[in-house]
């Protein structure tokens, strides 16, 4: 129990219940989803919801089964409910952030970006801060402020309802009234933005650079527990489930199949390290750079960067960088002159680059 992490949950109330309403067909609030995905991070401790609860009275026996403080904020004269309870919960939140220091995760549900000091002061306290919001309620400014941002839409056991067809107006007619012929059977509908499953390729274009940067600035090895955080921190509402992945251990052995990524057992039991291939497809990639510059290097003997990746991709229409770990192609060609494959050097006549073919 020693290595759980502790979880203090704070929930502006009024702003949830107002986005789930708004955006989910009138559907209430329901707790049990971000208790949830709570249980599976840590050990909750503290939770408080803060509200009128005089206009949420139905609410309170759901949260009060959910054994939730309920800190009151009675709407006063000259003065917003509102204000006075995002206030109290910031105020709340950084007291109990100075005398409990044994609570290591902040959870701040809310989509209002009056938050975002609160979660960087409780940042600066060296505290983990997971935020959670209604997707289309959520300001911009608030996400990329935690380490991690959990959209409630997204959550295990939310149902969120099919968007509403847009309903036409009837055309005012003037004249007798004419039978209208009975309409073709409509086309399939395009799935909407939400259905459309993420792009695995940009993905693992990410992750890949992700490893490749981590690899780079460490001389330990790269566990899967390490590239998750690193990619919550590059990408807080970052989640393997919007790709079709229950776990993240599932992605990777995906990848792997793939030969993005090569997994091998890591320090603890179900945590393996995560590297490059070293061979495979980055040998197979600067050979075809190699080839590339010789057929173009002709009596002039070597090739400008500008457009060589174009002629590349000609050759090999599925040739990416980027899913080598490189940044850019120069840092491609770079760690090609680096093995010994090409040279490099820059032409202050050309203004460019010029790439020659080393002795095979």
């Amino acid at each position: 129990m020693d290595q759980e992490d502790r979880i203090a949950l704070f929930l502006d109330y009024e702003n949830l219940a107002l986005g789930v309403r708004d955006h989910h067909g009138g559907r209430p609030f329901d707790l049990r989803p971000i208790a949830d995905a709570l249980a599976e991070r840590g050990r909750v401790v503290v939770r408080r919801a803060y509200a009128d609860w005089s206009y949420f009275d139905e609410d309170r026996r759901m949260l009060t089964r959910s054994h939730v403080e309920l800190i009151e904020i009675p709407q006063r004269m000259g003065f917003s409910r509102k204000n006075a309870a995002d206030i109290k919960m910031a105020v709340d939140a950084v007291e109990l952030a100075f005398e409990r220091g044994y609570i290591s995760t902040f959870v701040i549900c809310t989509g209002d970006s009056d938050f975002t000091p609160l979660v960087h002061k409780l940042r600066e306290l060296n505290k983990r801060v997971i935020g959670v919001g209604v997707e289309k309620s959520t300001s911009a400014l608030l996400p990329p402020a935690c380490d991690e941002f959990l959209y409630y839409d997204r959550l295990e056991g939310v149902d969120v309802p099919p968007p509403a067809a847009r309903r036409t107006r009837p055309t005012r007619s003037t004249g007798p009234s004419v039978a209208e012929p009975t309409p073709e059977p409509a086309a399939e509908t395009a799935p909407t933005e939400e259905e459309s499953p993420r792009d695995v390729d940009t993905l693992a274009v990410l992750l890949v650079q992700t490893v490749a940067g981590m690899q780079g600035s460490s001389s330990g090895e790269v566990t899967a527990s390490g590239l998750k955080r690193a990619l919550l921190r590059k990408d807080p509402t970052f989640s393997e489930s919007d790709y079709g992945f229950r776990t993240f251990g599932e992605l990777l052995r995906h990848l792997a199949g793939s030969n993005v990524v090569e997994l091998a057992a890591g320090p603890a039991k179900g945590d393996p390290e995560v590297s490059l291939p070293e061979r495979g497809d980055r040998e197979v990639a600067f050979g075809l750079l190699r080839s590339v510059v010789v057929d173009l290097a002709g009596e002039a003997g070597a090739v400008a960067l500008s457009g060589l990746k174009d002629q590349l991709r000609r050759a090999r229409p599925d040739f990416s960088e980027k899913k080598l770990g490189y940044r850019s192609f120069l840092q491609f060609c770079k760690a090609a002159a680096t093995g010994g494959v090409v040279e490099l050097r820059w032409s202050p006549d050309d203004g460019d680059y010029l790439l020659t073919p080393q002795p095979s």
